[in-house]
């Protein structure tokens, strides 16, 4: 049996064990060193492993990549915190012209065992900046792997895969269910590139990733409730890039519908890839169109119409009758 953590505990957990393993990993970026992070994911290593192998760095995303570059390039593992994802463009040139292509770059002679961390999405009424749900956009760069964990065990094994990786991870944590749960956290293989079945179904495959999972799998329960003939299969697709392809055709081979619920922009997103996806391979054993419940196509608004951009259990069951009743 292992231990009842909330995600933020199970990334600290992660985050030393790899510590103890990797006397070449170090943590770096805005207040991970003295103050243990914004969020306290990194509380408690600048006093266990010193101020040489975890420190603060100044207001510099382009620093704090760039310079992951040169320590990852030098041999060392280094684990860079952008304090808020919708930070991360002011260093996307170094993920889009360095960190993705340096193995391509050298042809395969030097490779980049780096992890990109950040708190993602909305859902704590954050400021202007502070809630973005971007991934597509990472996820077009090749050479660059995106996860992004749902629950303690899957941020605690994820992480650690992503660690070890020889290539770069960019590790999107969503910040409304930091806290928000615990859960039993124990050693347990969550690959990267897999997505995983939480609940297996027979009519509807439901496909969603981060804090939107939560959000839809409280939907998928209330719909069964209230529709017993109704068998859901809900997927957590885990990584973004690479996309487990396999596991969501395959479902939807079985079931026939396929509801994509994310809390990112509509236009151009991971839904429009996997909608896209499963009507070039599966067209023939569609049932009905493919629906998709997202963020819109508009800046993330401030917390007052936070709840509104989100989906939502109405939007959620609305969609799944939709493709049932088709």
């Amino acid at each position: 049996m292992g231990e009842k953590l909330n995600l933020v505990e199970a990334l600290n957990k992660a985050l030393k064990e790899k510590m103890d393993e990797y006397d070449e990993m170090v943590v770096l970026g805005e207040d991970v060193g003295v103050d243990g992070g914004v969020f306290r994911v990194t509380d408690g290593l600048y006093e266990k492993y010193g101020e040489e192998r975890v420190f603060d760095t100044p207001l510099d995303e382009t620093g704090i990549i760039g310079s992951s570059v040169g320590i990852a390039s030098a041999g060392a593992r280094p684990v860079a915190e952008i304090q808020f994802s919708g930070f991360i463009p002011q260093g996307f040139h170094q993920l889009k012209q360095h960190v993705s292509r340096m193995r391509t770059r050298t042809r395969g002679e030097m490779n980049l065992p780096m992890v990109v961390r950040a708190p993602y999405g909305g859902g704590i009424r954050a400021l202007e900046h502070h809630s973005e749900s971007q991934e597509a956009i990472y996820s077009r760069m090749g050479g660059l792997k995106v996860v992004i964990p749902s629950n303690p065990q899957n941020a605690y094994s994820l992480l650690k895969e992503a660690i070890d990786d020889p290539d770069p991870v960019l590790f999107l944590e969503p910040k409304k269910i930091y806290r928000s749960f615990k859960e039993e956290v124990e050693e347990k293989e969550f690959d990267i590139g897999d997505a995983r079945i939480a609940k297996e179904g027979e009519d509807v495959t439901v496909v969603s990733w981060g804090a939107m999972f939560h959000e839809t799998r409280k939907a998928v329960e209330a719909f069964e409730d209230h529709h017993g003939e109704s068998s859901i299969e809900l997927i957590d697709l885990q990584t973004i890039n690479p996309l487990d392809e396999e596991e969501v055709l395959e479902s939807v081979e079985k079931t026939g519908r396929l509801v994509v619920v994310a809390e990112e922009p509509k236009f151009a997103g991971i839904s429009s890839e996997i909608a896209a996806l499963t009507v070039e391979e599966e067209i023939l054993d569609l049932k009905a169109p493919v629906k998709r419940v997202t963020g819109f196509d508009v800046p993330y608004p401030l917390y007052r119409l936070e709840n509104y951009y989100m989906p939502s259990e109405k939007r959620i069951s609305k969609a799944l009758t939709e493709v049932l009743e088709f």
